[in-house]
């Protein structure tokens, strides 16, 4: 018998839980901010079917939404490329949703980003912008996962110069969310 498995537990980085990816208030958040009318529902229908592990059901659901910018949607296609879940396999592709959604202020994708820049998986290697994007997700992040994501943005942080440092800090100051069309 399968399993049913979340985001939180498809993946993981050092053998902790990503539990950023499918928080039931950030679903709901999600789906009142990101999302609203038919795009609400196919959201939802989207976020169902990837939660009874329907990924390709899921894919062809979020690919439509994610092209017109639902930020909601690009994180959840980032996820998916990211695990090969319901498409290829696809650390590039992945980076790219995930930064799609990241510039529109997506704390999750903000989350993921760093941790691919951090691997260098899909985009080279930088520890300086991975330190920006988790600095960036830690401050968005709701009360519950803050915590998790300050422990992994601290630990990127002690493999830094204090000049990296200090240029992730600027870097994370001078950025300002950017909403697609």
């Amino acid at each position: 018998m399968m399993r049913k498995i979340g985001l939180d537990q498809a993946a993981s980085y050092g053998g902790r839980p990503l539990r950023h990816m499918l928080m039931l208030l950030g679903v709901a958040g999600w789906m009142l901010v990101g999302a609203t009318g038919a795009h609400a529902q196919s959201f939802r229908q989207g976020v169902a079917a990837f939660q009874r592990q329907d990924y390709v059901t899921a894919s062809r659901i979020f690919i439509p939404l994610a092209e017109r910018g639902n930020a909601p949607a690009q994180t959840y296609l980032g996820f998916l490329f990211e695990t090969g879940r319901g498409v290829p396999m696809n650390y590039t592709e992945a980076a790219m949703w995930y930064r799609r959604a990241a510039e529109q202020g997506d704390s999750r994708a903000q989350y993921s980003l760093g941790l691919l820049y951090d691997r260098g998986q899909g985009v080279p290697q930088d520890i300086v912008e991975a330190s920006k994007w988790l600095n960036l997700s830690t401050a968005a992040a709701p009360p519950p996962v803050r915590e998790s994501r300050a422990r992994i943005r601290d630990a990127v942080t002690t493999k830094m110069t204090r000049g990296e440092i200090a240029q992730a800090r600027l870097r994370a100051l001078e950025w300002a969310p950017s909403r697609e069309h």
